[in-house]
């Protein structure tokens, strides 16, 4: 039986120097942003049934689908989010099920499901633990900041669309607290790995 681990954090909280790392020492890496960055290329079922619904406006001159403008549409219509949404969501689920179940049959031990909104979108059903990537409020929005080049108020506002960290982390099968130095970090992760006797 090979163990499906969901890896999950918040916007800057440090799940992506894990994943890195995870892939880096040989780790199967299914990541929900990829997936939804393919389901939308130009021809896939999702582009099409997205272009019905919105119209062929939102594409740009290459016929791919305008991020911006799209984003544009839904932020303040939750109707039309949803309807997006019930487009997306099922076809990158879809896909990354697909991909776990390939690396499975190619003698694949441990698959790494990374979802940002693991627990938003109550995905927690496709794996079998949780690992949470945290850091303190503070750190997350001076990374945040800094990262992206924001203000404050734009790194908070972002912030606080996801559930807090802290909520994620009571929720979580292990914690890997990224506070410290990425070394630290890092420590906790192969710390974590043989304690739960993950092998790629």
């Amino acid at each position: 039986m090979a163990n499906i681990i969901g890896l999950t954090g918040g916007i800057a909280s440090g799940k992506s120097t894990v994943s890195a790392f995870l892939q880096d020492k040989g780790y199967t890496i299914i990541d929900a942003d990829l997936a939804a960055r393919m389901v939308v290329e130009v021809g896939q079922p999702a582009y099409l049934a997205i272009v019905e619904a919105f119209g062929k406006g939102i594409l740009q001159e290459n016929g791919q689908i305008d991020r911006a403008g799209l984003g544009a549409i839904i932020f303040n219509d939750q109707s039309k989010r949803n309807l997006l949404n019930g487009i997306v969501h099922p076809a990158v689920r879809s896909m990354m099920l697909s991909h776990k179940d390939e690396a499975i049959e190619n003698g694949k031990q441990t698959v790494i499901m990374d979802v940002p909104l693991l627990f938003e979108s109550d995905l927690t059903w496709m794996v079998d633990r949780t690992i949470v990537v945290t850091v303190e409020e503070d750190v997350q929005l001076s990374r945040l900041m800094k990262r992206n080049e924001l203000t404050e108020e734009e790194a908070a506002s972002r912030i606080s669309s996801q559930l807090p960290l802290r909520e994620k982390a009571e929720k979580a099968d292990a914690v890997i607290d990224n506070n410290g130095s990425v070394e630290d970090t890092l420590k906790q992760v192969e710390e974590l790995l043989a304690a739960w006797g993950l092998k790629p």
